[in-house]
């Protein structure tokens, strides 16, 4: 007790803090969102998310090298899907050829090394711009869960080493692991966006993809942000299928979900650090408001002290750079 115990004893200097902290950020806690588009020589800066660009496959080669020289490893992939390749049922997701295929072996070939994990929704391939085939203006279930489980098999075809569905469809983990099975895709892992809420924060990841809904909302299969421990039924049920590595998502408004998680389930959890934080601290930064660097690392911090493992966030780049 005081005074024999004197608590500021351990915070004197940087030196004695550095030694005693509970929590730092290392490269090898993050996997970088990338988003690929057609075309050549195209780096578009996406309005929404300042310094952050969409990217042909000749610079997403050089992106994967970059951030290998960096000490990041795993990288998550989005394509934007041109309009007239778009339909119901997410005919394009399928195409050997697509887009996304050819992206995780652009990356394979210029970095094999580098861990890929792909998006796996309808959304993006949708011309109703929903996670799910709708019918009669429903989002209908199990047949979309079978579409996901062959363009699950498509991306660990074409070299994906994890698949990360993000529709939050009912037993498509199962669909999904038992699909790759049959066809002897023993090791392709399942990162399964298991508590992905219905956040007012995706905004500018889907003008990034043109991929915001054509009607309604997404509530009917994201998740209520009132409710807490339908996150761990989701979560467990999605482990029990055979997902590999858990997701919530978003990041900070979701912290006591994280931890909750953390403390149900014996598997790797990550965090997805949505568009919509990142462009709130850039925009307040830009104006004045707050210090970005600092912001950003606290938040970073913040959610590995949670309990992440794996931070999907795009400040990747920048917080690696400041550490360096």
């Amino acid at each position: 007790m005081y005074p024999l115990r004197r608590n500021r004893r351990l915070r004197t200097n940087e030196s004695i803090r550095t030694l005693v902290r509970e929590n730092i950020i290392t490269p090898s806690d993050f996997l970088v969102p990338l988003f690929v588009v057609e075309g050549k020589g195209v780096k578009e800066e996406i309005p929404s998310m300042p310094n952050y660009f969409r990217l042909s496959l000749d610079n997403l080669e050089k992106e994967v090298k970059e951030l290998w020289y960096m000490g990041l490893g795993a990288v998550l992939l989005f394509v934007k899907v041109p309009v007239n390749l778009k339909d119901n049922k997410g005919t394009e997701a399928l195409n050997p050829d697509g887009l996304m295929q050819r992206a995780i072996k652009t990356i394979k070939n210029a970095c094999p090394d580098m861990l890929v994990m792909t998006d796996v929704a309808l959304d993006p391939y949708s011309s109703y711009g929903h996670d799910g085939i709708v019918e009669d203006g429903q989002i209908i279930n199990d047949e979309t869960t079978e579409v996901l489980a062959e363009m699950s098999i498509s991306h660990a075809l074409a070299g994906a080493d994890f698949v990360a569905p993000s529709d939050m469809m009912d037993g498509r983990i199962l669909t999904i692991r038992e699909a790759l099975e049959e066809e002897g895709l023993f090791n392709t892992g399942i990162m399964s966006y298991s508590a992905k809420y219905a956040s007012a924060f995706y905004g500018p990841f889907r003008d990034a993809l043109d991929s915001a809904p054509g009607f309604g909302d997404k509530k009917t299969y994201q998740m209520d942000p009132a409710n807490r421990f339908e996150a761990i039924k989701e979560t467990e049920m999605d482990i029990d299928e055979g997902a590999d590595i858990v997701m919530i998502k978003p990041g900070l408004c979701y912290l006591d979900i994280v931890r909750e998680i953390k403390n149900a389930v014996d598997v790797p959890v990550a965090v997805y650090q949505v568009s919509g934080e990142y462009a709130m601290v850039k925009a307040a930064a830009e104006r004045g408001w707050l210090d970005h660097d600092a912001v950003m690392m606290e938040q970073l911090l913040a959610i590995k002290r949670a309990g992440a493992n794996i931070i999907a966030s795009y400040f990747a780049k920048d917080a690696v750079k400041l550490m360096s």
